[in-house]
């Protein structure tokens, strides 16, 4: 049973989170009337907090009167959303926030995660038996997704460029229509949409996130909400390192939570959450170096139209 007392000791860590930029001192804070937290299916910590009201709870003792839960099937539109500020807290992988800083979108870094697994699908029939078969071949992959950086480094490792393949960008629902009609020879794409493509679509993995391939996943907030609710963001990041530390000792809670939630069937959430890393932690000088070298190969890749320093925009919680 999910209670808060097994959430205690995450939070006093949590609670130490800084990063690498202060955007100011914390300023007296009117409360928000409401806190909206954007989430994908494989956001498994968002998700059990939704379902024991994790957040509710927390920052109604700060004056919020309502958290508000939007659904986003991938990581672009889900930034696109946050710097516009029509939400205020979500989680993606590692190359929307890159894409999203590019474009000048008003977003802060605030914690970041072990990514889930990624992978390079193919059916379990294809010819296509290592990277290097994919030359000349047909990739799907969301564009700006985490999956889009896991391809360019897998591509990397197995010795061809980028320039190498035919990218076919596709949201996940429609990739799974593309990679069952053969329309596409690859799928690209992250857990739990790789585990359910494994038991439902007959799919392969040619590579994934294991073969030493590690990326982050991040929690960001909308500039303009982190500069005026900066407490209000803190709690939100204490709190889901708490959940992070409850999932990391209750896999199997965790996992029925998910599916439950997202009606994804349940051996499909469990594989998806065995081979996931589970914690929340703040923005160390080794992360920032990683998501720069992202940033700096996107960059020279020319898919991004501009460099960026991705440490001018990590947060730093107040210290009160």
């Amino acid at each position: 049973m999910l209670k808060r007392r097994h959430f205690l000791s995450g939070l006093m860590g949590a609670a130490l989170l800084t990063g690498a930029l202060s955007l100011g001192n914390a300023r007296a804070e009117d409360a928000p009337g409401e806190f909206r937290i954007g989430y994908q299916k494989s956001s498994s910590l968002f998700v059990v907090a939704r379902q024991k009201q994790v957040f509710e709870q927390r920052l109604k003792s700060l004056g919020v009167d309502n958290v508000r839960w939007v659904e986003f099937q991938f990581g672009p539109p889900l930034l696109e959303a946050l710097g516009a500020g029509a939400i205020d807290f979500g989680v993606t992988g590692d190359t929307p926030p890159i894409l999203a800083q590019s474009a000048g979108a008003g977003l802060v870094y605030a914690a970041s995660s072990p990514t889930v697994q990624n992978a390079i699908l193919v059916p379990k029939d294809s010819p296509i038996k290592s990277v290097a078969d994919l030359e000349g071949k047909k990739v799907a992959f969301g564009k700006g997704s985490s999956s889009h950086n896991f391809t360019v480094q897998a591509l990397k490792k197995g010795g061809l460029a980028y320039s190498d393949i035919v990218p076919a960008f596709l949201s996940p629902a429609d990739a799974v229509a593309a990679f069952t009609t053969g329309s596409v020879d690859a799928w690209a794409v992250w857990d739990p949409y790789f585990a359910i493509a494994e038991s439902k679509h007959n799919a392969r993995a040619l590579v994934t996130t294991a073969d030493g391939l590690d990326s982050n996943s991040f929690y960001l907030a909308n500039k303009d909400f982190a500069e005026r609710h900066p407490n209000v963001l803190k709690a939100a990041v204490e709190e889901l390192s708490g959940v992070a530390k409850w999932a990391s000792e209750n896999r199997d809670e965790l996992a029925k939570t998910s599916a439950e939630a997202t009606g994804i069937e349940l051996a499909a959430q469990k594989a998806a959450t065995d081979r996931y890393k589970i914690e929340v932690r703040p923005l160390s000088d080794e992360v920032i170096a990683q998501q720069q070298s992202i940033a700096d190969t996107f960059y020279d890749l020319k898919l991004i139209p501009n460099a960026i320093k991705v440490r001018d925009i990590v947060w730093t919680a107040p210290s009160n």
